[in-house]
């Protein structure tokens, strides 16, 4: 039986096989047994790789992260322009919210898991801060953060709703965020003689 030095791929499976565990059972069905009998390694190497299923969960959801943040580089990557920036975050919102349902279940439940747990919420920071450094090479900090939280929201909208929105709607729900509009002016009220005589 090949061991975890002859197998350098094994720890690489272990982490598929958890992400796969958690999309179809959720994080609470986690168990080391379980996953090592997904992965096709022997129970041994759960201890041998992972100290506890704490460091587990944190390494695959870090590597869902970091797939997700590659996905932002690979749309926002290739805009040059603030109108080819917009159109990249409409492709965006519709890429994600049309991939696969696994991404959107675990999505769900690394927060779930951030809403209750310090630990999990640094991750989730994390995630937050790489995908905004991404929308701040096109736009404002300010934008980028509003953007991102768009993103996210339409994302599961379009996912969950039976008959999604189209990319007319998306696209202007970008445009009300990142365009600018000059504030409104309030003439100041009138006061002295002018004031009584208007009376």
């Amino acid at each position: 039986m090949a061991t975890g030095h002859a197998d350098p791929q094994r720890r690489a499976r272990i982490l598929a096989a958890a992400l796969d565990h958690i999309a179809e059972e959720g994080v609470a069905g986690v168990s080391h047994r379980k996953i090592a009998t997904r992965a096709g390694v022997p129970l041994g190497s759960m201890t041998y790789h992972f100290s506890g299923i704490d460091e587990l969960l944190r390494e695959a959801f870090t590597g869902f992260a970091d797939h997700f943040v590659t996905v932002f580089e690979e749309h926002l990557g290739r805009a040059t322009t603030a109108e080819e920036a917009c159109e990249a975050v409409t492709d965006l919102v519709h890429t994600l919210s049309e991939g696969p349902r696994r991404d959107l279940v675990l999505t769900q439940e690394l927060y779930t898991l951030a809403a209750r747990r310090p630990e999990y919420r640094k991750l989730t920071q994390s995630w937050m801060r790489r995908s905004r450094q991404r929308l701040e090479q096109h736009f404002d900090p300010e934008t980028a953060r509003q953007l991102d939280a768009l993103i996210e929201g339409l994302t599961l909208h379009r996912a969950l709703d039976p008959a999604p929105h189209d990319r007319a709607l998306t696209r202007q729900a970008i445009r009300r965020i990142t365009t600018v509009t000059p504030p409104t002016t309030v003439a100041p009220p009138t006061t002295g003689p002018a004031s009584a005589s208007g009376r």
